[in-house]
């Protein structure tokens, strides 16, 4: 046997939950039928809070996994222990990402299943997980995303503005971009969901209420699914007055009504 169907049947052996059947079921590891099994990245939501919110399906793909890649082996290892996961743990992070995509699809190419979760809520969103999903997509690799823990949708949902339809905003630049960025949202009639740090959040909320108008709707979520979970409604005005006088902690999600059409007709 050539040194490459060596190096390339040691890969198939070492991983990959479809491979194992396959061994199972008396299919040789050196048939052609091997050739074409490719793995699966698995996209894993964690819980943003309440460890509760941890589905039942999460935690067997990560037990049944190859590899799970974590954005911070620490705080991922302390996830997986409570709930009974041995696995192997490498860090995958928005430092590291564009360098060690490449050989983890190439893993993905010899038939491992691989996990990725972030250190709360879903991959991807305002986390690592874009690039690697893009690059394992164009490789022609299986990726899927299990539904799961995410700050946005509790947010949106318990603010009690409209959620039938939205745009979801993330983190905002914190400088260069910043202000163009609001500027080019100023006429969204949709409801508007942004990401940002409770040592920010008065400066953004003072931003906002500058583009979008003293009185437009927002709600302030923290600390989503946790003991001191709070949502504090408003005018943009109020809730700068109120969390200049209460300094928030904790997880910060702001929605913001988007512009009233009717408003701007009459205008």
């Amino acid at each position: 046997m050539q040194k490459a169907e060596k190096r390339r049947a040691k890969a198939l052996l070492n991983g990959g939950i479809f491979k194992n059947y396959l061994i199972y079921f008396g299919v040789s590891p050196f048939s052609p039928t091997f050739a074409t099994v490719m793995g699966t990245l698995y996209l894993v939501p964690t819980p943003v809070g309440n460890l509760e919110d941890m589905t039942f399906r999460a935690i067997r793909i990560l037990r049944e996994a190859d590899m799970v890649l974590c954005e911070d082996t620490r705080t991922s290892s302390v996830l997986l222990k409570h709930f009974e996961v041995q696995n192997r743990l490498v860090a995958h992070h928005k430092f590291n990402e564009h360098g060690t995509s490449a050989s983890i699809v190439e893993r993905l190419k010899a038939g491992q299943t691989i996990a990725l979760v972030s250190d709360a809520g879903t991959p991807g969103i305002s986390d690592p997980g874009f690039f690697l999903a893009r690059e394992a997509a164009k490789a022609g690799i299986t990726v899927q995303t299990l539904p799961g823990a995410t700050a946005c949708i509790p947010a949106i949902v318990s603010s009690g503005l409209p959620c039938d339809r939205f745009c979801f905003e993330g983190f905002l630049p914190q400088k260069k971009g910043r202000k163009t960025r609001l500027e080019n949202l100023a006429d969204e009639t949709r409801t508007m969901i942004f990401y940002e740090s409770p040592y920010r959040l008065v400066k953004a909320l003072q931003q906002f209420a500058e583009v979008f108008g003293e009185d437009r709707q927002a709600s302030v979520c923290r600390e989503i699914s946790k003991m001191f979970e709070e949502s504090v409604r408003g005018t943009l005005n109020e809730l700068v007055d109120h969390f200049t006088q209460t300094p928030p902690k904790g997880e910060i999600v702001i929605v913001v009504a988007g512009k009233n059409t009717k408003d701007s007709k009459q205008e």
